[in-house]
């Protein structure tokens, strides 16, 4: 029986390649033609294969609707949560997961930082859209004309001088996230406040949520934070392929990374080490 279930599992993908006959079939299996034949009228009539009009088999629509329904039910913070763990061990910071629903950027999951200033971030309490890196990371994915009607919509609290003042600046950086592939938050939201994220992806290379490690910098600078992404980055990818189902993921497009010396130029620490014009 278990060959029998090892051989009609082995057609799927056989079939994923495209269209194919009987002796095709056969030939791939290493079996008769009869019994080719008998493992693929099984597969058909549970809607797993669809015999064309020219006798060639491809995968059936049942397949692809169980693969679907199997996408929709995987609970990326259950995958996710042993991972931030392993991330909030190594670097002792708070790390949050985030996902995009509903036109909000919610918090999922988070592990509290071991030191004693801590965060008031709260689960299921929605982000500072315009400034969070979390944020920035899952909007960036968006397809563009998306993002531009979303940018228009949103209004830009200027919670400190370095939050994100209007539309423009905003889809300035989220091209500048959807081409590197990670994002930051250097005190846009709280002065005292820095933070990393990566993005979290599915099978499709899509954006699917977004972790990161956040700080304040009486405890480590934006400097020192920023030498963190390689970790965070590493995290989110590990996520990623168990979230795959361990298929290879990769983003729809490739992204240059942004060399690492330039954003640290760009931290708030250098920043006010820059003589005023």
């Amino acid at each position: 029986m278990s060959q029998t279930v090892d051989r009609a599992l082995s057609i799927l993908p056989l079939l994923a390649e495209g269209p194919a006959n009987l002796e095709q079939v056969a030939t791939r299996l290493g079996v008769h033609k009869s019994t080719a034949l008998r493992l693929l009228r099984t597969l058909h009539e549970h809607g797993m294969v669809y015999r064309q009009q020219d006798q060639r088999y491809r995968l059936g629509a049942r397949l692809f609707a169980l693969a679907q329904e199997a996408v929709e039910n995987l609970d990326v913070r259950e995958i996710a949560h042993p991972h931030l763990l392993a991330l909030n061990e190594r670097c002792g910071h708070t790390v949050h997961l985030a996902v995009y629903e509903e036109n909000e950027v919610l918090y999922i999951d988070k592990v509290e930082s071991r030191y004693p200033v801590r965060m008031y971030s709260r689960i299921g309490k929605p982000v500072a859209i315009t400034v969070a890196a979390v944020a920035k990371l899952l909007l960036a994915d968006l397809p563009e004309s998306e993002r531009r009607t979303l940018a228009e919509r949103l209004t830009y609290p200027a919670y400190t001088p370095r939050s994100t003042p209007n539309a423009a600046a905003f889809l300035k950086e989220l091209a500048t996230v959807r081409e590197q592939g990670w994002a930051t938050d250097f005190g846009g939201h709280e002065e005292s406040i820095n933070c990393v994220g990566a993005p979290i992806r599915g099978t499709d290379g899509r954006v699917v949520a977004a972790c990161s490690v956040s700080a304040p910098n009486v405890v480590v600078s934006a400097e020192e934070l920023l030498s963190l992404l390689p970790l965070v980055r590493r995290t989110a990818d590990e996520i990623s392929r168990e979230y795959s189902g361990g298929a290879p993921v990769s983003a729809p497009v490739s992204h240059a990374s942004r060399n690492l010396s330039q954003v640290t130029a760009e931290t708030p620490e250098k920043k006010a080490e820059e003589p005023s014009s």
